[in-house]
């Protein structure tokens, strides 16, 4: 679909694959080539286009995986393999968690993406299925590619006799990424609801959760309503953006300093944990379900993403940084999909030259820290290897133009009569 407004423009796509062809094989022609492949990128990219929501989308899932290799590791231990965690072990590394663990700002920016792709939707006369419709294949289809695999590897594997432990913690870490595939869909398929609730609504829903559970001595279950309302609470503060109500750097200062008094404060005094990830062994997890403590420190990340807009906007008008976001919005759900898998798959390579440092060792010491850093591009490599076997199921049909060149009116018209599809 093109832009209500503009006229249709070349896509990344084929920008990318134009410059590919003309590319020299020489190597000191490659970076002028790629330069000129970048600029493609940046010319083809409408002048109304809010960049700094794609780079916030991009910073989102790329600190959720660097996250999950950093935080993550698979021992092996008796001929099987188990998950442990570095902070289960050096409980001082928690500070990693909050540089990493940016699920909240993919919250913000997908409530404010999905709450003008609704405004855009109801001014062409698009029908709530078909918009919801289209918004959730992107989503889901490529799930497909991931669920196919590892049911036919998980079968594999029990056919031929390994350990079941070890199966079922490959398959938990290779799928885990779905929880949030289902909670965002919930969202989303609920944004005609959410586009104009107040975020201080599903924080009291988690206020009072946690006060019952915690406080009260109420049933472990009820942490699972926290599962919608906990990140409602982000998304609907993206819906507040959409209406113009994030504009003032106050806003963003508020939630900053706000969200880190209050999470200090939980953290401090009322027994939360530290890390706003799971720890293996932990009695209470501020992720799983989410915890107020949890929300808190979204809330602080969301101002600090608020706050950084514009210097973010002002770095992205150098094409060579546009085109690098640009790529990893096109594809952002296949990094995100298959990167547990990607580092699995060194981890279960590597076993074949024996127990490697910071691959299959017990995370307990700064020495497996500094291995594991070594296994970072090794990792990225891999998920290279998954991009180009699976991207194309994120692009589904190669007729449609890139999503990533179409625009975010502005403020004004996106509110009222010609929100840009997104």
């Amino acid at each position: 679909m093109t832009d209500p407004v503009r006229p249709a423009r070349p896509g990344l796509r084929h920008a990318l694959r134009d410059d590919a062809v003309r590319t020299p094989a020489r190597g000191t022609a490659v970076r002028p080539a790629l330069r000129h492949a970048a600029a493609r990128i940046d010319a083809a990219t409408p002048a109304s286009r809010d960049r700094a929501v794609d780079a916030l989308r991009a910073l989102a899932i790329l600190g959720v995986v660097v996250g999950h290799w950093l935080v993550t590791a698979l021992v092996s231990d008796g001929g099987g393999l188990r998950t442990a965690s570095p902070l289960q072990h050096q409980p001082w590394l928690a500070p990693v968690s909050w540089a990493f663990q940016t699920l909240a700002v993919f919250f913000l920016v997908g409530g404010h993406v999905a709450t003008r792709g609704w405004a855009a939707a109801r001014h062409r006369g698009t029908p709530y299925r078909r918009w919801l419709a289209a918004r959730l294949g992107r989503l889901f289809r490529p799930v497909v590619a991931v669920l196919t695999l590892w049911t036919v590897t998980a079968t594999l594997l029990f056919l031929t006799g390994a350990d079941h432990g070890t199966v079922r913690t490959l398959v938990k870490l290779a799928l885990s990424p779905l929880w949030f595939l289902l909670v965002f869909a919930a969202l989303t398929a609920a944004t005609p609801l959410l586009a104009r609730l107040h975020p201080l609504w599903p924080l009291a829903v988690v206020l009072h959760v946690d006060l019952l559970r915690f406080g009260l001595g109420g049933p472990a279950w009820l942490g699972w309503v926290n599962l919608a309302a906990g990140w409602a609470v982000p998304y609907t503060l993206g819906a507040a953006w959409t209406r113009g109500g994030l504009e003032h750097r106050r806003t963003g200062w508020t939630l900053l300093a706000g969200g880190t008094a209050a999470t200090a404060a939980l953290v401090a005094w009322a027994g939360y944990p530290a890390s706003m990830v799971g720890v293996p062994g932990a009695a209470v997890s501020n992720l799983n379900p989410p915890t107020l403590a949890a929300v808190t420190f979204g809330l602080a990340q969301c101002g600090l993403a608020l706050l950084l807009r514009e210097r973010l906007r002002r770095a992205l008008g150098r094409p060579v940084a546009w085109a690098a976001v640009a790529l990893v919005n096109l594809f952002a759900m296949t990094v995100f999909l298959w990167h547990q898998t990607a580092m699995m798959a060194i981890t279960a390579t590597g076993l074949l030259a024996g127990r490697l440092p910071g691959l299959h060792t017990l995370p307990d010491g700064m020495d497996w820290v500094a291995a594991r850093l070594v296994w970072l591009p090794v990792f990225a490599l891999a998920l290279g290897v998954c991009w180009a076997a699976f991207h194309s199921f994120e692009r589904g049909d190669g007729r449609r133009r890139s999503r990533v060149v179409r625009t975010h009116l502005p403020q004004g018209r996106a509110t009222t009569k010609g929100a840009g599809h997104v």
